[in-house]
């Protein structure tokens, strides 16, 4: 989601305002199903993952990695929920500059917690890793 996430905020919002209003309407319907079928499934694997490492945590794995990378996963739905989608919502109507700016800079919210997962994510995984034994 990481990679995703900074293409989504670097690229694809940065490009909505420049599809203007004609057609714009047919194009956020096709965007947001088409994203949707690929965010989604993700998503629901990562909140289970998340969920799941808090009851049962590898050896070698801190309690607080495991904490941390599931408060990050609430800030990312919390935010998806409570201002992307309303801001989709309505750009499903109609397009909108400020809409377009509103869910560009509330999306950074998501990029920093998503990357911010990344980063505690690899740092357990390494931790997890040099306690095993490969031979």
């Amino acid at each position: 989601m990481t990679g995703l996430i900074w293409f989504v905020q670097r690229v694809h919002y940065a490009q909505f305002p420049g599809v203007g209003l004609e057609g714009w309407t047919d194009y956020h319907a096709r965007h947001t199903r088409a994203t949707g079928t690929v965010v989604a499934p993700i998503m629901l694997v990562e909140i289970a993952s998340a969920m799941a490492l808090l009851v049962i945590r590898p050896d070698g794995m801190p309690a607080w990695t495991a904490w941390t990378g599931a408060a990050l996963v609430a800030v990312v739905w919390a935010s998806t929920f409570f201002l992307q989608v309303p801001a989709h919502l309505k750009l499903g109507v109609g397009f909108d500059a400020g809409q377009c700016w509103k869910l560009l800079v509330t999306n950074w919210i998501r990029t920093v917690a998503w990357t911010a997962r990344a980063a505690v994510t690899g740092y357990a995984t390494w931790l997890v890793l040099s306690r095993t034994s490969l031979v």
